[in-house]
């Protein structure tokens, strides 16, 4: 798995793969970092997915939109 460049968005990663998400790498985007898909022990819920992008335009509040994403599916 690939560091991403901001620090904040970095530690959201980690946040989420701590909870048992799943990082699954970027399709053919180039704005998109990677996506993020729950890893439920059920099997992955599929509406509770969302894309990481490379450069958003407020880096830490995408990273608290990983953090409430993740939360909310707990």
């Amino acid at each position: 798995m690939k560091k991403h460049p901001d620090k904040h968005i970095q530690q959201a990663i980690g946040y989420a793969l701590s909870k048992g998400w799943v990082w699954v790498p970027a399709g053919h985007s180039a704005h998109c970092f990677c996506r993020l898909r729950c890893g439920h022990p059920e099997g992955e819920h599929r509406d509770h997915q969302m894309s990481v992008w490379s450069t958003p335009k407020n880096a830490q509040h995408h990273a608290m939109q990983i953090i409430r994403n993740v939360k909310h599916c707990l």
